[in-house]
């Protein structure tokens, strides 16, 4: 019988989401990563609600709990619809210096460009594009996020997000905070995690038991998918 079956009689009804393991190594542990289906979560929704409805019935001593931090987002009412985003003139300067990417659009959309002058003042979003713009002539890159922060890095450009394709989706407030009161209320570790479908794994919140190192290692891949899977939240699970 292999790890999946010993898994799935755990949880009958879990499966892998389209072209991705169950199971995963790292530094010569093995790992579980168990998706959660939910329904689409909105700005209507708890999020300790939707934890203790889908995910909690499932918990272990020693698992972590790790949520999408659009899936945060959205409960905090962080998706804004783009036709409600007033566009100024600083968005509609820098958003066209703004570097293709092949992991999504970012902030080259005026829409996006500007959340992010609503996140961290316009004052900041030009200091850091002339200092990006100037150190990547030198063939340096990513001083624009390093200096505007991670709200900026975080926001998701209205059309990328299949379940809120007509939304431009900010980072979440304070996702520290958000995992230690989850953590508190559940006893599991948490992880606020950003992850996508090009090798990009972030923990940009996380509770004290978390090894954040760990946790991306173990979600390279993106167990939770990148499109209509409705897994917004997975448990991680450590394999004896």
């Amino acid at each position: 019988m292999t790890t999946a079956d010993l898994f799935s009689l755990e949880a009958p009804d879990v499966q892998a989401n389209p072209n991705r393991q169950l199971e995963i190594s790292f530094y010569g542990e093995r790992w579980m990563r168990l998706p959660v289906r939910t329904h689409v979560l909105s700005d209507q929704d708890d999020l300790s609600a939707a934890v203790r409805r889908y995910a909690a019935p499932r918990f272990q001593p020693g698992d972590t709990l790790f949520l999408s931090e659009k899936a945060v987002a959205v409960t905090q009412g962080r998706a804004l619809p783009e036709d409600q985003v007033r566009i100024g003139l600083t968005a509609r300067i820098l958003w066209r210096f703004v570097s293709k990417v092949p992991y999504g659009i970012g902030l080259r959309r005026p829409s996006s460009m500007q959340c992010a002058v609503n996140e961290c003042g316009a004052a900041r979003i030009w200091l850091a594009a002339i200092v990006g713009g100037i150190t990547r002539l030198f063939g340096r890159r990513g001083d624009f996020y390093r200096i505007a922060g991670p709200q900026a890095a975080m926001i998701d450009a209205a059309s990328t997000s299949p379940l809120q394709p007509h939304c431009v989706i900010m980072g979440p407030k304070d996702p520290d905070l958000v995992a230690a009161r989850l953590e508190r209320e559940f006893g599991v570790g948490v992880a606020i995690v950003d992850v996508n479908d090009v090798g990009g794994s972030w923990v940009v919140g996380a509770s004290e038991k978390v090894d954040r190192k760990q946790v991306e290692a173990c979600l390279r891949d993106n167990p939770l998918g990148q499109g209509t899977e409705c897994t917004p939240m997975g448990i991680l699970r450590r394999v004896e």
